[in-house]
């Protein structure tokens, strides 16, 4: 059984059409990605997985519950984190964790042992008796996380989960993440970061114009797109012909200047390599790195956005 199952699932307000038939399944223990840019219809379709929007056709099963003939089950075997961190407060650290517990119909006994594991799980034990509104954004979004998990569900819908975290947080949160799916939980996660989803995801569904153009793993989508392979480079002091010498080679489709870095996109990086280095050679410039590359999950994501635009829909 898929622990999410999403078949015709569509939405319309009004004469919008914001979800046209998605489908797709997403397997036990699987980190998912949802992408999309922004209107696409990624949070009206988590919002009718997680029984807060009603579909306008097709069906959903979150936990093998369907979430509109028994939305109550479903909601027992699922947490959610939404974007903005929707803590209490004026409440402490570890009266929101009980207060979570109590809203899910938890005992006092069985809120305070699990209570107890969250604080160690997510460090947060230190802060126990701190307000809420005394936390960092990063220590905030970890005691969203925890009052979404205070309930032990199978499945976890994640909403941008890093947003607005410093890179010690985000790191920390990622490794939270995988953490869960160790532990069997099945994660689905939404996020505007690419190499985020990259990083983190089993398998990715991109949504475009609220239907959905690809589903596959990361390194799967990057094989879509073989032309897309590029070579990095970084002198010490860039040669003032680098870049007309990069224009008129045959070898290069296109050119990307990348802080201190070029990206040169070719077809052929070994051919292009062997150009290099000969005029390298004959510049006496000093090469300080050279890296090739293959496609990223964020070129082929905006390869899919860029032809659907093309294409009208």
């Amino acid at each position: 059984m898929n622990a999410i199952e999403a078949d015709g699932l569509t939405k319309y307000f009004g004469e919008l059409l914001a979800v046209d038939h998605v489908n797709f399944q997403v397997k036990k223990g699987e980190i998912f990605g949802f992408l999309g840019p922004n209107g696409a219809g990624k949070t009206t379709t988590i919002r009718m997985l997680t029984t807060l929007t009603r579909p306008t056709e097709g069906r959903a099963k979150v936990a093998g519950y369907d979430v509109l003939e028994d939305p109550l089950r479903a909601k027992q075997h699922f947490g959610v984190v939404p974007e903005v961190s929707n803590v209490y407060d004026e409440l402490s650290v570890w009266n929101n964790l009980m207060f979570a517990g109590e809203i899910y119909g938890m005992s006092k006994v069985e809120r305070r042992r699990r209570a107890d594991e969250l604080l160690s799980l997510l460090a947060l034990a230190e802060h126990r008796d701190k307000k809420a509104r005394n936390l960092s954004k990063g220590l905030k979004r970890k005691l969203v996380l925890g009052m979404a998990l205070v309930n032990s569900p199978e499945i976890m819908f994640l909403d941008e989960p890093s947003s607005g975290l410093d890179v010690t947080s985000t790191r920390t949160m990622r490794e939270i993440i995988r953490q869960f799916a160790r532990r069997g939980m099945t994660v689905f996660l939404t996020t505007h970061n690419i190499e985020e989803a990259n990083l983190l995801c089993d398998r990715v569904a991109i949504i475009v114009k609220a239907r959905i153009v690809a589903i596959d793993s990361p390194e799967n989508l990057k094989m879509t797109l073989d032309a897309s392979r590029s070579v990095e480079i970084a002198f010490k002091k860039a040669p003032p012909s680098l870049q007309d010498w990069l224009k008129a080679s045959e070898m290069v489709s296109a050119v990307r200047k990348e802080g201190d870095k070029w990206k040169v996109f070719t077809s052929n990086p070994s051919e292009f390599l062997d150009a290099l280095v000969g005029y390298v050679g004959r510049e006496k410039a000093n090469l300080l790195s050279v890296n090739t590359l293959g496609p990223s999950l964020e070129d082929v994501f905006v390869s899919l956005v860029t032809d659907e635009g093309k294409g009208g829909g």
